[in-house]
């Protein structure tokens, strides 16, 4: 042991007498300060400044440090520039001038010249991680809550990166006596490992050989502040290849034998580290740490609890690829590792899940231009176009007539879907047409409750008057709430089964948690009136939706809940759009039913209503009745004078004579803007100002059970149209709304705390300042250090 510390002294003695050391700290420093204090400034800009940027200014530390644009993604992308060119010297510089002989003559042994010269370089890393943690140190004081945890992990999986590739740095310079040649070597074997997860991924063997081998990621996960030992282990592994074949390379020079013998010793250790490796990687031996403060790289404990009541039996996830849908570029046969990788927090709490793909083509229902955009050819001429593209032999996927002797995809539209299955039970996981594609931990968490027969709460939509129907795309009715699988808010995808049920001919299901009765055009008869109110007295919740023009209708349904639709229309002072497309604010007591909804009331998101009606209640009603919308005060006004909203092309609270300039002259609706009209505030009419109530809860206790209704003056706010606008809170409110009347269950919460770390302690002024010390000073103070030692080691 005291000759590796002597070797590893030498050797640093020789690395800080020369320039390169201290040229490549000073560089190191310079980037690593340029880059943090870019960052601080940017981020401290959106703070100063104020607005929308800084309302969704959270998760600084990763901002600043993680990630591809953060402090540590930045200087691990460059390593490999730093590395080659600190290990190109460390064995060809002795076998380039001969000392190596020198060494082989003496007493030291192989592995104790290795081991010195690994050790020397490990300690020039602690130097590299020591300048990072200036800035990390820094961080603790800049920002406010700061992630310490990740902070640490971060400093861990750097570390191990820069001693990996030592190693291989190491083991390339005794492959040549020219350090050039050893400093290209060592980028080359640095972009192998790093790609190499990504080769023959359509081998089962090879893509489980390569996926370990792959160093793309490993690191990526500390920085996020997941530790786990089979990363660890990886690094080690690592470590222990290099070295191992630097030892085996050196002693070849000083051994006469055979190929055969010299090559066994390579293929043992090779064997001998993929054999640990493996181990490592079984689930069941796979310790974990997460150290973020919300555990965002740790399941829930909701769905923690879920998986744990799924031990025994497999898992098994098996995903049916089409080859011509959109989405098979999401877990292709390309992306088995990436897919693989989505269900590992599954696996660290059920360790037999097991992944399979199958891939398959098939007409694509979900896209109605595929052969319009081939035309001419047939499906498998298309096919085999796509298959083409990604070097694939058509061969390699099943037929239509084959898929379907196996499955039956076209309920699911021939899109990528998986189909998980335990203990018999089957349930479809799906993907979805958003930005972020895959399930969430929510979606996942439905499905595996489904595998468990859970009673999931049930929804019957009204049919037979004219109602919204469930399974049409038209812009007023409900197939996107309700069961479009494509939509990851839709209630079948939320935990939720639904189906219609006509009051004329059918008998209201007595399993269902809630029955809605949404816009009916034509008045119900007796036998339906009186069904519905068997149904409200027996405590049954309940979603009643009408529309203006139709308080008739609805009306008389609601007096026995003490609440009434208003007469008139709600209209709001606007320039731009139809005055009927009223905003309405969500209540703070509407934000308790569902927490993406109360992220929706702090951040004040609104709710479209495009024609509402207003509510009022007697509070002699039986029940709690508390509002859940409500029109914006001063802008929003009831409007009893009838008017075409198409022929209006803006509307004012004020009754003064409208300027011409306020008339937007252009075309609206095709119409000519002249003769277009502005409706205004008209006390003399009727006209009352708001904020008016638009939907209300009711609550009672009847039946030893709490009964909750709610009742809406608009029933277009859960339609189609609005659930496809993504700058509205609607799809959140029509959650929420089923997540109150369904008992809560339902979607489950896998929500996390919000982060701490949300603003900065430092200023644009001091941030300039920290820029000179961090860009100029420092790096300066090393200048002067190196410029001293190497000055003083030349006189003597």
């Amino acid at each position: 042991m005291n000759t590796i510390f002597r070797v590893a002294k030498t050797e640093l003695r020789i690395l800080f007498y020369s320039p390169i050391a201290w040229f490549l700290m000073i560089v190191f420093l310079i980037q690593c300060g340029m880059s943090y204090v870019g960052l601080l400034n940017n981020t401290a800009k959106v703070q100063e400044l104020g607005g929308i940027g800084a309302l969704y200014l959270n998760n600084i530390t990763a901002r600043i440090f993680l990630g591809r644009s953060g402090l540590f993604g930045y200087v691990m992308q460059n390593l490999y520039l730093y590395i080659p060119l600190l290990t190109m010297s460390l064995i060809s510089r002795e076998t380039g001038s001969g000392t190596i002989k020198l060494l082989y003559s003496s007493p030291i042994k192989v592995r104790e010249i290795v081991l010195g010269k690994y050790l020397a370089m490990m300690v020039y890393c602690l130097i590299l991680v020591a300048i990072v943690s200036i800035f990390i140190i820094s961080g603790l004081f800049h920002i406010q809550h700061v992630e310490t945890g990740m902070l640490m992990t971060s400093i861990l999986g750097f570390y191990l990166l820069l001693c990996a590739y030592a190693a291989i740095g190491l083991f390339m310079s005794t492959l040549s006596t020219y350090q050039v040649i050893s400093a290209i070597c060592t980028f080359i074997m640095i972009g192998i490992l790093s790609y190499i997860g990504e080769l023959w991924q359509r081998i089962a063997f090879v893509r489980e050989l390569t996926y370990f081998l792959s160093i793309n990621g490993r690191a990526q996960k500390m920085l996020m502040g997941m530790v786990t030992t089979k990363d660890i282990v990886y690094f080690i592994v690592i470590v222990y290849i290099f070295l191992g074949f630097s030892i085996y390379k050196l002693k070849d020079g000083m051994e006469s034998k055979a190929w055969g013998i010299k090559a066994m010793r390579y293929v043992a250790v090779l064997a001998s580290a993929l054999l640990i490796g493996y181990i490592s990687s079984i689930p069941a031996f796979i310790g974990y740490y997460d150290a973020t403060f919300n555990k965002t790289n740790t399941l829930t404990p909701r769905l923690q609890r879920i998986m744990k009541d799924m031990k025994g039996e497999p898992l098994e996830v098996t995903g049916y690829a089409n080859l011509v849908d959109g989405k098979y570029y999401v877990a292709g046969p390309d992306t088995y590792n990436e897919n693989l990788g989505r269900w590992e927090a599954y696996m660290r709490f059920k360790e037999n899940i097991n992944i399979k793909t199958v891939c398959y083509y098939d007409s694509a229902l979900s896209n109605p231009y595929l052969f319009k955009t081939y035309p001419g050819k047939n499906l498998k001429q298309i096919a085999d176009q796509f298959a083409k593209m990604y070097d694939m032999e058509l061969s390699s996927y099943l037929t239509p007539q084959e898929i379907h002797k196996v499955i039956d995809l076209r309920p699911e539209s021939n899109r990528y879907v998986m189909q998980l299955k335990w203990k018999g039970e089957k349930a479809w996981l799906r993907v979805f047409d958003d930005m972020q594609v895959w399930p969430s931990e929510t979606e996942v968490a439905v499905v595996l409750k489904r595998l468990q027969k859970a009673k999931l709460p049930k929804v019957a939509f009204v049919t037979g008057d004219l109602e919204r129907d469930i399974y049409k795309m038209s812009s007023r009715d409900y197939t996107m709430l309700t069961n479009l699988p494509t939509f990851r808010y839709s209630l079948v995808n939320q935990g939720f089964d639904v189906q219609s049920v006509s009051l004329d001919s059918q008998e209201i299901p007595a399993d269902i948690a809630v029955l809605v009765l949404a816009d009916p055009k034509l008045d119900l008869s007796a036998n339906a009136k009186s069904k519905l109110a068997q149904y409200i007295s027996k405590g049954g919740n309940l979603l009643i939706a009408g529309e203006p023009g139709r308080q008739t209708i609805i009306n008389p349904l609601l007096s026995a809940l003490g609440v009434q639709m208003t007469s008139g229309l709600l209209v709001q002072e606007t320039k731009n759009d139809s005055p009927s497309a009223v905003m309405q604010e969500i209540t703070p007591f509407a934000g308790t039913f569902y927490k993406p909804l109360g992220g929706a009331v702090k951040n004040n998101t609104r709710v479209s209503t495009p024609g509402a009606a207003g509510l009022t209640w007697s509070d002699s009603s039986a029940f709690t009745i508390r509002p859940l919308l409500k029109t914006l005060p001063k802008i929003s006004w009831n409007r009893m004078k009838p008017f075409d909203p198409e022929m209006m092309v803006s509307a004012r609270v004020d009754t003064t004579d409208v300027p011409k300039k306020d008339i937007i002259a252009r075309p609206v609706n095709g119409r000519d803007p002249r003769k277009l009209g502005i409706i205004t505030f008209s006390p003399a009419d009727g006209d009352v100002k708001g904020p008016i109530t638009t939907a209300v809860s009711l609550v009672r206790n009847i039946n030893n059970k709490e009964q909750r209704i709610i009742v809406s003056g608009d029933a277009d706010l859960i339609g189609n149209a609005e659930l496809s606008n993504t700058s509205t809170a609607n799809f959140y409110f029509s959650t929420g709304i089923f997540c109150w009347l369904g008992g809560g269950e339902y979607p489950i919460d896998t929500s996390r705390p919000e982060a701490q770390d949300k603003k900065l302690n430092v200023s644009i002024k001091q941030i300039a300042v920290l820029k000179i010390i961090y860009v100029w000073v420092l790096p300066a103070i090393l200048v002067l250090c190196g410029s001293i030692l190497l000055i003083r080691r030349k006189r003597k």
